[in-house]
């Protein structure tokens, strides 16, 4: 066999080692579903009988059972599901853990530790109201943040070319850049007629800020022989900032949208709890006041699961983009 032959043997996801990390999931899932259905309920939960983990638990089996065996055929599936598999079957024990110490011993307080049930009977009950809001904060997220991103660019673009736009704008963002876009909030409602309109301008301006900071820095530290030959070869500043200057500051610049949507997402929940009358923000800040915990974490969920997508999808985007720079920068 050569050594190519073996290699590919090695690295099939056939091989035990492979076979063994993917059933890792499986067994977790087993295991706490066993647990489900064995142990009583605690004495003091209310209601006794709900049927939302139970499906849960069987969904989460069925579809790891079936990635188990489409990994059989599917080698580059394989792979990512036995790196990730060791994680899931982590979070898995982590959820069988909670479960059994608010559901079935009732070691915490249920109010304001609900069990997994509760939470996963508020999107089976409340799901199309949940959309809702979802929907609504998107428009505010993805407004604020374009605003945001697109001023963020320009201003620090201006910045880092001009050493004339430096002088006399650079001083006025370092006084009030480093001030949390939440703390505009009373001045913002002052000057805005709507709080939705107030939302979007304090998104913008918490995404600006590092966008503005990370895209000069990176125009700065391109190497000014670049410039120099281009200008010599008859290029224009225009064709300079646009061909050099941004390309080559592009991973300062997606690092700054990064930081950006971190902010934003804050400044989204903090304006929504505040001003607005709809979105997830609102949601959890009336859930909250109700004490119905319960929402208020499926809320939680909801926005983790949202910004760990954003982030994915600019993370997507900066490889595509990148793609050139990927032997000189660390990805």
């Amino acid at each position: 066999m050569s050594g190519t032959d073996r290699g590919s043997t090695k690295g099939s996801p056939r091989s035990a080692a492979f076979a063994r990390r993917i059933l890792l999931p499986i067994l977790s899932l087993a295991l706490m579903l066993a647990l489900h259905r064995l142990l009583p309920v605690h004495s003091g939960y209310r209601p006794r009988r709900l049927p939302y983990f139970t499906a849960f638990s069987w969904l989460l089996l069925a579809f790891f059972a079936a990635s188990a065996l489409l990994s059989l055929f599917w080698e580059r599936f394989g792979r990512s599901i036995a790196y990730k598999a060791p994680f899931f079957a982590a979070g898995f024990l982590l959820l069988n853990v909670y479960n059994l110490l608010t559901l079935k011993f009732g070691v915490i307080p249920s109010l304001y530790f609900p069990a997994p049930e509760r939470i996963i009977g508020v999107f089976v009950t409340d799901w199309l109201f949940l959309l809702r809001c979802l929907v609504y904060s998107l428009r505010l997220l993805l407004g604020g943040f374009l605003l945001g991103a697109v001023s963020g660019v320009l201003t620090g673009t201006v910045i880092g070319w001009s050493p004339r736009f430096n002088y006399w704008i650079m001083p006025f963002i370092r006084v009030v850049g480093p001030i949390p876009s939440t703390a505009w909030i009373p001045v913002a409602l002052v000057v805005f007629f709507k709080p939705t309109s107030a939302s979007v301008f304090l998104i913008a301006l918490g995404v600006w800020f590092p966008t503005t900071v990370l895209t000069s820095s990176g125009i700065m530290n391109v190497r000014k022989t670049y410039f120099e030959v281009s200008s010599t070869l008859g290029a224009s500043t225009l064709r300079n900032i646009l061909t050099i200057a941004l390309p080559a500051a592009a991973p300062s610049v997606f690092t700054g949208l990064f930081n950006g949507t971190s902010a934003c997402f804050l400044t989204l929940m903090a304006a929504e709890m505040i001003g607005c009358k709809f979105g997830i923000g609102w949601y959890i800040n009336w859930q909250r006041e109700t004490l119905a915990y319960a929402n208020v974490y499926a809320a939680l969920i909801i926005i983790a699961a949202t910004f760990s997508f954003l982030i994915g999808l600019q993370f997507r985007i900066r490889n595509r983009v990148l793609s050139w720079q990927k032997g000189s920068i660390r990805w």
